[in-house]
């Protein structure tokens, strides 16, 4: 584990790596959002890192303080519009995907909210259940615990589809704002010159290893949809990914502390 500078360190170690198959990524969406947010990396994320596979996916739940007084996205789009600024959201730091998930909704709903960043995943948790922000993107693991219990209360799932996890839960885009997606993802990459058969041998491995009941069941359990695939089902995904948030990033001003 090789942490900091918001996780180009870590990249830049594989990037740099002897391409020989044994240093390989694992990371998150947060690969997507470097290079909008970090304009002087040594590397190129796309061309200095062989993709691999998609592992899993992990979606969001948009939830709110039960002294919110909304069961609904529109409620709470209704809400925040009806009071700019009184709303305060949290996430797990400046330019993390919970962080720009929340801009994305702002700026496709046209309401104001005031960002608190926290330092980790459980302090931005505590400041939803102590009432301290009033709503947040968070996990779907780390959320559904405090649902279940009644301290938090769920509006809906961030990803394109509704997911196995929570069915009844709409998605952003069902419940109010159309084409809204926003999902945590960790990929596999290897350095960018690594030979593509070994690239593939890796690719088949994985995918093997998550199509095992045990290994889906393992994932369903911490709240991740397997997901596997070609090295270019990821190429086109990270693409895609940079596009999404690179607009968010560069429309919003986001800018690494």
């Amino acid at each position: 584990n090789r942490p900091g500078a918001g996780t180009t360190i870590g990249m830049e170690i594989v990037a740099h790596a002897v391409p020989d198959g044994y240093t390989l990524l694992v990371h998150n969406g947060s690969i997507a959002t470097a290079p909008a947010l970090y304009r002087r990396l040594s590397y190129s994320v796309v061309k200095d890192l062989a993709p691999i596979s998609l592992a899993v996916q992990s979606p969001y739940v948009l939830a709110v303080h039960p002294s919110v007084k909304v069961n609904t996205v529109q409620e709470l789009i209704n809400h925040a519009r009806a009071q700019p600024d009184k709303l305060s959201y949290g996430s797990v730091g400046v330019g993390s995907l919970a962080h720009l998930m929340m801009e994305l909704f702002k700026t496709s709903t046209k309401t104001s909210m005031v960002h608190v960043p926290y330092k980790g995943g459980a302090p931005s948790t505590t400041g939803l259940l102590s009432g301290e922000i009033q709503t947040i993107f968070t996990p779907i693991s780390t959320a559904t615990p405090h649902i279940k219990a009644g301290r938090t209360r769920a509006l809906a799932v961030s990803s394109a589809k509704r997911v196995e996890l929570a069915p009844d839960l709409p998605t952003v885009a069902e419940a109010g704002v159309p084409g809204f997606d926003g999902t945590s993802w960790y990929p596999f990459f290897a350095p960018g010159r690594t030979p593509p058969a070994t690239l593939q041998k890796i690719n088949g491995d994985i995918n093997r290893v998550l199509q095992k009941p045990e290994v889906r069941a393992r994932f369903l359990s911490m709240g991740m949809v397997p997901v596997g695939g070609a090295p270019a089902v990821l190429r086109d995904y990270l693409a895609a990914e940079i596009t999404r948030w690179g607009k968010v990033i560069a429309d919003t001003g986001v800018k690494p502390e």
